[in-house]
């Protein structure tokens, strides 16, 4: 039944976006999205064992206008996994499935075997409403409170890994989001997000600006477990943009004999007369303690938290990108973690815009750190080709 409920809506939603230019009856609905073909390399040396995968991955997005106020928005991802990963990972292709919303049925294994998996999901499925300074949302949504770039220890409701690219639109959350803008530049606002351990996530953030900053401050309650309260601005330092965000979390049961952790994050960034853009970033991380990573696999495949986004007590980050040519851009991302054993991460990247609507890029991602008192390495070279529409 949740296959056919998926197959059924991302049928009429095609066949709705399909038909706007058709009838004017549709004429207030929209759809656009992307396909994407990635090959991916792996190995832990050059004269190793290599692992091949293979990625096919087609995005759309729907807008439905409902009124001058009301929008239903609709977000759904379809990949097509195949190649050696499935074949060596025990469980790998049920990990597709693993949605910790608590739409969960939102996402489904299609059809799946030996080395391939087609898997689909809505990371966005809402309705918004529109009226004066208030904007309401329910559903399954993107809530950003994020002021940093590598780091959000902020983004208390749905986390990414930076290390995650190909995934542009980052996660969502199912919640409910209450949105007041008293001026132009400042909003309060309140939102409860539920799991599908129906663990809650609510809290209330208010964001003005003063001296030139925007700056921001956000309390509440964490996964049901965590009292948080937190700060975040962004704004320059002469020539120099600056930004960072802090969170302060507190355990709720044995309050009095707890103590909490502090998770903060400060960065740069700076742009040139020729457009080379520089930007740096640090980290501490208070709960590195209780991560307990034994492998490159734990950052790939624990879960997902704005605790567990940063690997290292102190974490430093630094990218440097330039336009090599209007239509060629580079950029190489680093990042170095004391507490692995002066581990690192490197990824350089090219990417370049064949047609304003077909991008083919290269990345290069290279780990190395030392984990459960043995080193380990890992690198992995993406070559990927997309169309957007």
């Amino acid at each position: 039944m949740k296959k056919l409920f998926v197959i059924t809506a991302a049928l009429i939603i095609s066949l709705r976006g399909v038909g706007q230019e058709k009838q004017s009856i549709l004429s207030n609905m929209e759809l656009n999205g992307y396909v994407k073909y990635m090959n991916t390399v792996m190995f832990n040396s050059i004269d190793s064992v290599w692992l091949v995968d293979n990625l096919v991955h087609n995005r759309l997005n729907y807008n439905w206008y409902i009124s001058d106020n009301l929008t239903l928005s609709a977000g759904m991802r379809n990949r097509l996994v195949y190649g050696d990963l499935l074949k060596f990972i025990p469980g790998y292709a049920d990990s597709f499935e693993d949605d910790n919303g608590f739409l969960n049925f939102l996402t489904n294994n299609i059809s799946d075997g030996n080395s391939y998996v087609l898997t689909t999901t809505f990371d966005r499925a809402y309705f918004e409403y529109n009226s004066s300074n208030w904007t309401v949302t329910l559903g399954r949504q993107r809530i950003n409170w994020g002021q940093s770039f590598a780091w959000n220890p902020n983004d208390i409701f749905n986390s990414y890994s930076f290390f995650d690219f190909d995934y542009e639109e980052r996660p969502g959350s199912d919640a409910l989001r209450v949105q007041y803008y008293p001026n132009f530049t400042s909003v309060a606002e309140a939102a409860v997000k539920i799991d599908k351990h129906n663990n809650i996530t609510a809290a209330g953030l208010y964001r003005f600006n003063k001296w030139s900053y925007d700056i921001q401050v956000i309390g509440g309650i964490m996964d049901t477990t965590d009292y948080v309260v937190g700060a975040g601005w962004s704004g320059s330092i002469w020539d120099f943009g600056f930004n960072g965000e802090a969170s302060y979390f507190h355990p709720q049961e044995n309050f009095s004999d707890s103590t909490g952790i502090v998770i903060i994050n400060v960065g740069l960034s700076y742009m040139f007369s020729n457009s080379l853009n520089i930007t740096f970033e640090g980290n501490y991380n208070g709960y590195f303690e209780k991560l307990n990573l034994n492998s490159f696999d734990d950052l790939y495949f624990m879960p997902l938290s704005v605790k567990t986004t940063s690997y290292s007590k102190f974490s430093w980050f630094g990218q440097v990108s330039y336009p090599i040519h209007p239509l060629l851009n580079a950029t190489v991302a680093a990042m170095y973690f004391p507490s692995l054993g002066d581990g690192y991460f490197l990824m350089p990247s090219l990417a370049y815009s064949v047609s304003n609507n077909f991008e083919c890029s290269l990345y290069g991602q290279r780990f190395e750190g030392k984990f459960g008192g043995q080193y380990d390495k890992m690198t992995m070279l993406f070559l990927r080709f997309r169309y957007s529409f």
